[in-house]
């Protein structure tokens, strides 16, 4: 198959040198055109039936990557392929219309269930709208309600909620409603945009069980973005790690967790709360703030931060490489060379 890598895996999105510009807005003091860098060259791939967790953060551009995977934003340079029944698609060059015909496939969760649904829309028109802009079912059509009270049922909604609006819901069941509007067109890759963040802890875990059983039943894909790592060691497969913009390292979850390599994957596990048997855990204190993504650092991006920094940080960028068995770093001094 084409869209088969070396590993033999089946690869339903392959990313090659992305990059989002956004134009910062003129001043009368600067006449050069500034911008800000949100993602600034990412390759990555992106496996069938696998949930891709992203983290960093906040405004490390793990929200405008989602983005501009599924062309909700275009991409300033790069390509993104997609694998429709083994076909490669470049997104970029996809009319208006033919994206629109696309986003059946192509899914996203808001991390905002409050502020993501229509409060003068009910339960069934919200995830029956999809439905009837892409010619599933026609309007009206007794079929639908019958689809969309099954639809309810799988994300764990009551078929009463049918002729309910929004504001009459919890956070956690309002999600649920987003995730079931999502979900409706049967798509094959879904960003979930901290999609549990905004609920309560106890919540949470009912959503991500709710995920992966979906993933489970339909063969989806996410990419599960979150700042929260318990959350995403929990659901994902693989972990990715964004530091201002670029991906520094890649790896699979447990590999992540018990060989890191790259010094901002140390200090993000070093931050989550542990028992108080780990309690011997050094925690590590990055100092200072995120450097600006308008005027980012030369050479590591992250030198600023470590304190394992040399000269050659400051000078050169990391190459993104595969260190073996699947994990990809770009780190000039991998930790593993630090502590030997």
């Amino acid at each position: 198959m084409p869209n088969e890598n070396q590993n033999g895996r089946k690869v339903l999105l392959d990313i090659k040198g992305v990059k989002q510009y956004f134009p910062v807005k003129k001043t009368k003091f600067r006449e050069k055109q500034r911008y800000v860098r949100a993602n600034d060259g990412i390759d990555l791939e992106i496996y069938e039936g696998e949930t891709l967790g992203l983290v960093g953060e906040s405004g490390c551009g793990k929200s405008t990557f989602g983005r501009t995977i599924l062309q909700l934003y275009p991409q300033t340079h790069g390509d993104i392929i997609y694998y429709k029944d083994g076909k490669p698609i470049d997104l970029k060059k996809q009319s208006a219309e033919e994206m629109r015909v696309l986003r059946k496939d192509l899914q996203l969760i808001f991390q905002d269930p409050y502020s993501s649904l229509n409060p003068r829309m009910t339960v069934g028109q919200i995830i029956g709208e999809g439905l009837t802009s892409h010619g599933i079912f026609k309007k009206g059509d007794p079929a639908m309600k019958e689809y969309i009270f099954q639809i309810m049922e799988e994300c764990g909604l009551a078929t009463y909620m049918f002729n309910r609006y929004p504001h009459q819901f919890s956070g956690g069941q309002r999600q649920r409603i987003g995730i079931a509007r999502s979900l409706a067109l049967r798509p094959k890759f879904v960003v979930c945009d901290e999609a549990v963040s905004a609920l309560d802890v106890s919540i949470q875990s009912q959503i991500l069980n709710l995920l992966s059983d979906l993933r489970e039943k339909a063969g989806l894909t996410y990419l599960f973005i979150t700042h929260d790592l318990s959350v995403v060691k929990y659901i994902s497969d693989r972990i990715g790690v964004m530091y201002l913009g670029n991906m520094v390292e890649l790896a699979p979850a447990e590999e992540l967790f018990a060989n890191t390599l790259h010094p901002y994957t140390e200090a993000l596990l070093s931050a989550i709360p542990t028992t108080e048997e780990d309690s011997g855990r050094e925690r590590i204190l990055l100092e200072g703030d995120i450097p600006s993504p308008v005027n980012p650092p030369s050479g590591c991006k992250f030198h600023t931060r470590c304190r394992y920094c040399q000269e050659k940080c400051k000078q050169e960028v990391p190459e993104w490489h595969d260190v073996g068995g699947g994990h990809y770093l770009a780190c000039h001094f991998p930790l593993d060379k630090k502590k030997g």
